[in-house]
């Protein structure tokens, strides 16, 4: 399973992959978590500390590893656009509640795109941990689409687009279905978060198609109070995790 989780900021994109890949883990398979977010907290999510997670360097800010592996010149004009980055995983990945996580982080580009090395690298990366990787690869990307507009998506599976009850967050499945087309991704689907009550259901079924919804996730004060309190939903709210489950199931069908 490689899946690539988005949608606009604040709907819980984080919540819901941490869920998935620890439910994963629970199963025994072998489960890396890329957290693809300039605003990393994936991390805490799986449980991970946050002096854990201060120790990290996202791969996209480690200058020189870019460098060596694309062989960028002083003045950085000549580099190599198919680095080794198939050991990366292994030699940056931190363990926690049997998942892999790799904190990716994200170039910070102006206007249509970026040539740099550390862009390169990570372009690589995202397109081995799809196509070669071995793993259930769960990528928690930036909010919004850029990453789309960049092309660094155009290997996964299948994008899942997490959406709240509201006209805005509608439209972010639109736009991400629309270039998700373009870049000839035929998958995404749609999980619907912080659903209150049957209303906001028929809000969702009536603007979703039904071929595409995943499933609804509750609005759940117990997954409030493990993000306040910096800890693993998965380990505050048997609901929620109850929940993913049937949203992963129809994920694999």
């Amino acid at each position: 399973m490689k899946v690539a989780v988005t949608g606009k900021g604040g709907v819980g994109k984080t919540t819901f992959s941490a869920i998935l890949a620890r439910l994963y883990a629970e199963e025994g398979k072998s489960v890396l978590a890329a957290d693809v977010d300039p605003d990393a907290n994936l991390g805490l999510a799986l449980g991970f500390s946050e002096e854990e997670l201060d120790a990290i360097t996202p791969i996209s800010k480690m200058a020189d590893l870019a460098k060596e592996r694309t062989g960028a010149s002083g003045a950085g004009k000549f580099f190599k656009l198919n680095p080794k980055v198939d050991d990366i995983p292994e030699m940056f990945a931190k363990t926690r509640n049997g998942v892999k996580l790799l904190v990716m982080g994200t170039v910070d580009v102006a206007g249509g795109g970026c040539v740099c090395p550390e862009h390169v690298v990570l372009k690589r990366l995202i397109s081995h941990l799809m196509l070669k990787s071995d793993d259930v690869v769960i990528m928690d990307m930036e909010a919004g689409l850029e990453h789309l507009g960049r092309g660094t998506a155009e290997n996964m599976e299948q994008f899942v687009v997490v959406i709240e009850p509201g006209a805005r967050s509608i439209q972010t499945y639109k736009n991400v279905k629309r270039l998700a087309t373009d870049l000839g991704i035929k998958k995404v689907r749609v999980v619907a978060n912080k659903v209150r009550d049957k209303e906001d259901e028929d809000f969702i079924k009536a603007r979703i198609p039904a071929d595409d919804l995943l499933g609804f996730i509750h609005y759940n004060t117990d997954v409030i109070d493990a993000d306040r309190k910096g800890k693993s939903p998965y380990d505050f709210s048997e609901t929620a995790i109850q929940e993913v489950r049937a949203i992963k199931e129809r994920l694999e069908k």
